[in-house]
């Protein structure tokens, strides 16, 4: 009997058909022409389909896939808010995954919400006066999820924090020691919690670069091992959940800390991220390396990676990229008077000189490689009398003008009162590198940091940028395998074994686009966040439809007005809940 017949033999109703689509299914097999049946938020039938619908979509010329998972976000707060994710729906995305890299927004205990969101604020650089307008009314993280399935565009996936749950149980000693065995404990029932309330798993971190706004590392990076792998063993216990990592790259290159967590919790570790950088221009190769070893050990270990070239925008009134450095990291927190007064003086340059030029101190995870200003450019000059340093280089203004480099940058950075434009790209940048990475099947693609660093680049349009630029320009893979990259991949890594295939009794999450015109578009700045708050729009095109669990949630870029989504919960959860 078909799925499309009742039992009395009359035809019966899809909510959704989607007529005459080139199926490309998430599997990896040759497309195909077909339809697609909906009803009752999962895929029924698919074939030559006839017969009544709800809603009914001509997909002629147009691909059908599954939706994008984006496997690593930071929607923690804005997801309260915004309940599409913008912009990571308008390329398509159906699930994001958040309370990546340790950082999250429950458990919270009462009062201490400000302190929670300032190491995601600082970290992430999501301005605190947007974050101080979210209004924290759970305590729990299984009280944070509830609160979110009530109000949702996309579906999102959410990780137990190891700072958020560090700083629950140790508060300010959080920063500062290891924790004592009866800590531990405690810790260890949060994360039981936490995944009996269906989280889809831990994050932790390793990245030396994640400070706290007073310039003090997170609460993650004070754990020893002994804690790290002491919470990823209630995982092991509930047979459930992923392990995340940030920083994890120089921890698995420095003793295999990634691979071994997965050795001992039998869990999946995704962690941040090979890829190429002019800091060091062969360490993708010796990363890919080690992938290669442990995979073929049967070990679950498995790096990002992204198609985005990552490139940042900014002012000296609000800068990442010197983090770190000794001298600069204060100056980088103080006033903009007291900015401008530090970079006009001869001996603080001659300090920030040796630092960054000279490299006489040691940066733990610095944010620039050895020659930045080759990388870093003027983007928009603000005195007319700059305007041809417009597309130069630091380093090329510093020859030409026969200076220093430090002088040449911050002669610019005080004469234009810290709002001369910049713009830095040292990663992504080796297209012959990047195909290698982007076609490693033991890296996942993803990682578009989406609901972060949000003045300083989108990051939305990785899954359409890999279509457009991989896909149809440079023709480095099939569109076939493009989609699988950005749907099955990632659901089956994060343990979302109802999501990332077109096949009948899978959640129709849905996108619909064309494969001539797909692309990000330019990004742009949107004062459209809460208290005023300004952020990077990143804009797509050809993306026809964003259908979430069987509901069109995105129609030509709008938004319908529907909220389908839901807070996806792991393999334990629906064990338990029927």
């Amino acid at each position: 009997m078909s799925v499309a017949t009742t039992k009395k033999g009359t035809e019966m109703a899809y909510d959704l058909l989607i007529k005459n689509g080139r199926i490309v299914d998430g599997s990896g097999m040759p497309a195909f022409k077909g339809d697609v049946g909906v009803k009752d938020g999962k895929i029924v039938e698919i074939g030559k389909l006839s017969g009544p619908a709800g809603k009914t979509i001509d997909a002629a010329g147009r691909v059908v896939a599954p939706g994008f998972v984006d496997n690593h976000c930071h929607y923690d707060a804005q997801v309260t808010w915004d309940p599409l994710c913008s912009f990571s729906s308008d390329h398509g995305v159906t699930t994001v995954m958040f309370g990546n890299c340790s950082l999250a927004l429950a458990p919270v205990r009462p009062g201490s919400a400000k302190r929670v969101a300032e190491f995601l604020s600082y970290v992430e650089a999501i301005p605190m006066e947007v974050l101080n307008t979210v209004e924290v009314d759970w305590e729990t993280i299984p009280q944070y999820m509830d609160r979110l399935d009530q109000n949702l565009g996309v579906n999102v996936g959410n990780l137990i924090g190891h700072s958020t749950v560090r700083y629950y149980v140790m508060g300010d000693e959080a920063q500062g020691r290891t924790a004592s065995d009866d800590e531990i404990k405690k810790m260890q029932d949060v994360v039981r919690d936490g995944i009996k309330g269906g989280a889809l798993g831990l994050s932790v971190s390793r990245n030396k670069g994640h400070y706290d706004p007073q310039g003090v590392h997170i609460p993650a990076l004070w754990a020893d091992e002994k804690e790290i792998f002491a919470l990823g063993d209630v995982l092991r216990e509930m047979g459930t959940g992923i392990i995340q990592s940030g920083g994890g790259r120089a921890a698995e290159l420095d003793n295999g800390l990634m691979a071994r967590l997965s050795e001992a919790t039998g869990r999946t570790v995704i962690y941040n991220n090979l890829g190429q950088t002019v800091r060091e221009p062969d360490a993708w190769k010796k990363h890919m390396a080690r992938v290669e070893e442990t995979s073929r050990a049967g070990i679950r270990a498995y790096p990002l990676c992204s198609p985005n070239r990552t490139t940042q925008s900014f002012t000296m009134r609000n800068c990442q990229v010197f983090r770190g450095s000794p001298t600069w990291h204060p100056i980088l927190l103080s006033s903009d008077d007291e900015k401008l007064k530090a970079y006009a003086d001869p001996a603080i340059r001659q300090k920030l000189h040796d630092e960054v030029v000279e490299h006489k101190v040691n940066v733990p995870a610095a944010g620039y490689s050895r020659e930045w200003y080759n990388y870093m450019w003027v983007e928009t000059p603000v005195l007319e009398k700059n305007k041809g340093l417009q597309g130069k280089t630091i380093g090329q203004i510093a020859k030409e003008q026969n200076k220093r480099v430090i002088d040449a940058f911050l002669d610019l950075v005080v004469e234009e009162n810290l709002d001369t434009g910049l713009m830095q790209s040292e990663n992504n940048v080796d297209d012959e590198a990047m195909a290698k990475i982007l076609t490693y099947p033991n890296a996942l693609v993803g990682l578009s940091d989406g609901g972060a660093h949000v003045q300083f680049h989108g990051g939305y349009g990785y899954c359409t940028r890999l279509l457009a630029e991989w896909v149809r320009e440079k023709h480095v893979m099939t569109l076939e395998h493009a989609v699988r990259r950005l749907t099955f991949d990632s659901a089956s890594a994060l343990g979302l074994y109802d999501r990332g295939l077109i096949r009948p009794g899978m959640a129709a999450d849905i996108v619909i686009f064309d494969p001539d015109t797909v692309r990000p578009l330019p990004e742009s700045v949107v004062h459209d966040f809460p208290a005023g708050g300004w952020r990077m729009k990143e804009p797509a095109e050809g993306i026809m439809a964003t259908i979430v669990n069987g509901q069109v949630l995105m129609e030509d870029g709008k938004h319908t007005g529907a909220l389908p989504g839901r807070v996806l919960r792991n393999t334990y959860y629906h064990a338990n809940h029927g």
